[in-house]
């Protein structure tokens, strides 16, 4: 089988996960990628977060259509429950970027999927949140994701797990400190 002549796996279009990684590899300069999420508060602990334009490959994307996201705190947290709060979004980022993982390694590994789903859990002490202990931390304490997969080979199914943890973009921000920086116009 020749480099062009890989079929689509698990959904994934395998030819142009190569032909990306291929374009990559011979000009360094395209990988540098900047997201970018836009943010209005609503009111009270409820906001909305817009997912539309991005740059890659030295220039200037959109996604076909912008995405809209509402965080809010449930009722018992001051809020009016009118979307997640954004630990949970956290919690989603986690999953959704591992799973992605899984289903791009098992297509260009040839491994079969044919159920992969998780469940991530987070422990957070309000304690540390709400300001009333200064000895515990503001986020989560610990975080656990629990994986599910089926396919036709177990082990191959447990090599591509710890590939996709191994090169999770979101794991890594959550287990290795980045810098953030903060500035205001409160013009």
């Amino acid at each position: 089988m020749t480099l062009t002549d890989r079929p689509a796996r698990n959904g994934v279009d395998v030819d142009t996960l190569f032909a990306t990684l291929d374009a990559v590899k011979s000009s360094p300069e395209i990988a540098k990628f900047r997201f970018r999420a836009t943010n209005r508060w609503v009111s009270g602990t409820n906001s909305r977060s817009t997912i539309h334009e991005f740059h890659g490959a030295m220039q200037e994307l959109t996604h076909v259509e912008p995405r809209s996201y509402e965080a809010d705190h449930p009722a018992v947290l001051t809020g009016q429950d009118r979307g997640s709060t954004p630990v949970e979004f956290l919690l989603h980022a986690l999953a959704a970027c591992l799973t992605a993982g899984v289903a791009n390694i098992a297509a260009v590994r040839g491994v079969q999927l044919d159920e992969v789903s998780s469940t991530v859990e987070g422990d957070i002490d309000l304690m540390g949140l709400l300001g009333l202990d200064g000895g515990v931390r503001n986020g989560f304490q610990q975080i656990r994701v629990s994986f599910r997969m089926r396919g036709d080979d177990p082990d191959a199914l447990r090599r591509v797990l710890e590939q996709s943890k191994a090169r999770s973009a979101v794991l890594d921000m959550l287990t290795h400190p980045v810098q953030v920086t903060i500035d205001v116009d409160a013009g």
